[in-house]
């Protein structure tokens, strides 16, 4: 066989091969002579099984490819010595890896101990010790560690306390606030009560007052009995019950009008006409507004006076926003006088307010008490106290070990050896000596970084945006036929290489 057909059989079988879908080939010519001297890649790592993982939830790792079951992109390819996109030390295989704790996959501050249910109904995750829930594991020398000023603490579970002290202000019962006015018009002849804080009684005269009004009242009372009396003794039963049925109408007219009793026995008794009449106090209590003068012209339903009874008194505290998870009502509250040698009084919250005062952004809480010798005042500032209820068995961690960015609430976990794991968490409520309730997102006993965590955080969020820059590496593609390399040209390899219109001639 001649050269020439040597190296057309040749190139026919590869174009054969080429045609048959093969995956990965080393072509030789069938003479010691190399057509396309070409081997396929062998991967460094294909002995290392394959998984996958999703770019914003480094934490979700599979072992085939699909969709994130949180945020639905496509997983991608975890890279050799990595896991779930977390830098570690040494690639273990699968069954070595130890299981840290239990993570929702929609929410990474809910954690347990053991697998489950997450809120949403969703099966928990693991999280390996070799990973962080959110961003990076960090690991920093013990030189650094002392240079950045580290410290940390313990998550402790125990009783959150809190004590409430503000400033209060008495203030007038709302419900024993009174209006006087007249219902009927006139002229005002005499004021018995003439002063603002004057006290006033029960049954008190304030005032005499003339009105044409009651003048013709009293007379129409005075016919109504005379003609009653002249009646009452008639044959026809209608005429003396029509007589009768007019004397109390009269009579009813000037009770209608706040005359009393005691007045209307004497226009009775004497049987002549007043021209002025008394008004009386229907309440007890200081008079707090005067509004009308001796000889003054008043219309009906004008106020006159405003009376309150400050024998039982308020006193409005201020709470801030934050502070109203501590206020319940019956707890019981101490109040301080600023000053003198007044006794501390005790008492219960009676009534939280339910709107927010615009200008303090406080919300108020009422105490009652009882001002047997008006020793509180209204109008007076004092000092109170809220003796609050401890929430048990809570854990607690001190505020300056929490990271707040937006919505986020951020804590270093120390892992030993020098590595840190952020975690985000959910606070609650904020107790004595700057400690904080954590309700999602720790165990009791881990230790966390409660200084210079600024840094621990810069450092992490870099080394997380670095890796989401990063490019994945795509799936392997030995499945596929290598696509055939050129034959090389003249002033790569130094020959001159063979024309192949020649080799079909």
């Amino acid at each position: 066989m001649t050269r020439t057909k040597q190296l057309l059989l040749s190139g026919t079988l590869v174009l054969a091969l080429v045609l048959s879908g093969g995956t990965s080939y080393t072509w030789h010519c069938v003479s010691h002579t190399h057509i396309f001297p070409y081997t396929g890649p062998q991967s460094a790592h294909a002995e290392e099984k394959q998984q996958w993982t999703c770019g914003m939830h480094p934490f979700i790792i599979k072992d085939e490819p699909g969709d994130c079951p949180i945020c639905g992109m496509k997983l991608v390819p975890v890279k050799p010595g990595t896991t779930g996109g977390a830098k570690t030390e040494s690639a273990k295989p699968q069954g070595e890896r130890k299981i840290k704790y239990w993570a929702a996959p929609m929410d990474p501050t809910y954690i347990r101990n053991e697998p489950g249910k997450s809120p949403m109904g969703m099966d928990l995750v693991p999280v390996y010790e070799d990973q962080a829930a959110t961003g990076s594991i960090i690991s920093i020398d013990p030189v650094t560690i002392q240079n950045m000023g580290i410290s940390t603490a313990k998550v402790e579970q125990k009783a959150l306390h809190r004590d409430l002290r503000t400033v209060g202000l008495v203030a007038y019962d709302e419900s024993r606030q009174y209006s006087i006015n007249s219902k009927v018009s006139g002229w005002i002849e005499r004021l018995t009560v003439n002063e603002t804080g004057q006290f006033v009684k029960k049954g008190t005269p304030l005032l005499s007052i003339y009105s044409p009004d009651l003048v013709s009242a009293q007379e129409e009372y005075l016919l109504a009995l005379n003609n009653n009396q002249a009646l009452a003794k008639s044959d026809f039963p209608q005429i003396a019950e029509g007589a009768q049925r007019l004397l109390e109408a009269s009579r009813s007219r000037l009770k209608y009008w706040d005359i009393s009793e005691q007045q209307i026995s004497e226009l009775t008794k004497t049987g002549k006409v007043r021209k002025t009449m008394t008004l009386y106090s229907s309440y007890s209590g200081i008079v707090t507004m005067k509004m009308v003068n001796e000889g003054m012209f008043i219309n009906a339903g004008m106020e006159l006076f405003k009376l309150s009874d400050i024998s039982k008194i308020w006193i409005n505290a201020d709470i801030y926003e934050y502070e109203l998870p501590w206020v319940k009502e019956g707890q019981e509250a101490v109040v301080e006088f600023p000053y003198g040698d007044m006794k501390t009084l005790t008492g219960k919250v009676s009534y939280i307010y339910p709107y927010v005062e615009p200008k303090t952004r406080t919300v108020k809480v009422r105490l009652e008490f009882d001002n047997p010798g008006y020793h509180l005042k209204p109008d007076l500032y004092v000092n109170v106290r809220l003796n609050t209820q401890p929430i048990e068995d809570a854990l607690v961690i001190p505020r300056n070990a929490v990271l707040y960015s937006g919505e986020k609430r951020t804590v270093f976990v120390t892992l030993g050896g020098g590595k840190f794991e952020p975690r985000l968490i959910k606070i609650g409520v904020e107790g004595d000596q700057g400690m904080v309730q954590v309700t999602q997102g720790l165990f009791a006993g881990e230790e966390i970084v409660t200084s210079a965590q600024f840094m621990l955080d810069s450092e992490s969020q870099l080394r997380e945006a670095i890796q989401k820059m990063l490019e994945p590496k795509k799936p392997s593609e030995s499945a596929k036929p290598e696509p055939m390399k050129d034959p090389p040209q003249e002033g790569a390899t130094g020959k001159k290489n063979e024309d192949l219109d020649d080799l079909f001639k």
